[in-house]
């Protein structure tokens, strides 16, 4: 797998249920999100717009995807919706793809333009790493199944949180009943939480 294909198979309308874990406070967060991705071909002006923002050039990139993002988590206050968008882009290190540098239009855990890696790994799992000012992240996708996507997420430094999420796709075929073939448990706890040695 390529990650263009891993973009292509995340395009869609996704739910994200959360188990988020403090490190600093050995509290868990749990919350709930709704996810939009879409597939930004090589050619997408949007793409060239985020190459030239990092000074890069347009001619390397392979594509990317559009994100944005609206929930809340357990501790938000009342009212308060944890929302966003961001742009990725690709840019290879060499032809297979595997590996190379992924440009953000904002980053996860800082609200500015970074530069990180991604890296697909033997298992078909997408790796996804960026250095901040003030802390670093790792996250890791993968698929069980069409209908549901796994992503674990680390942030060391000023901000120290472990993540497990299980996102579901809502705009395909269901089943009867109108559930996802593969629907999530209502509720995450603890014991599902799970950091990787990376």
């Amino acid at each position: 797998m390529e990650a263009m294909d891993f973009f292509r198979m995340s395009e869609g309308h996704w739910v994200s249920q959360r188990t988020t874990h403090h490190l600093a406070m050995r509290r868990t967060e749990l919350g709930q999100l709704e996810i939009n991705a879409s597939v930004l071909e090589a050619a997408s002006p949007k793409v060239a717009e985020i190459c030239e923002m990092h000074d890069v050039s347009p001619e390397r990139a392979i594509g990317g995807a559009a994100v944005s993002w609206q929930g809340s988590m357990q501790w938000d206050e009342e009212g308060q919706k944890q929302e966003g968008a961001t742009v990725l882009v690709l840019i290879p290190d060499t032809e297979d793809s595997t590996s190379g540098q992924l440009l953000r239009e904002k980053g996860y855990a800082e609200t500015s333009p970074v530069i990180g890696r991604y890296q697909v790994d033997e298992q078909d799992g997408l790796i996804l790493t960026t250095d901040y000012s003030t802390m670093s992240s790792v996250e890791r996708f993968w698929f069980p199944n069409e209908f549901t996507r796994i992503r674990t997420s680390t942030v060391i430094g000023l901000s120290n949180t472990a993540s497990f999420c299980v996102e579901t796709r809502m705009d395909r075929d269901t089943e009867a009943g109108g559930q996802p073939a593969s629907s999530p448990p209502a509720t995450l706890s603890t014991a599902h939480y799970s950091v990787l040695g990376w």
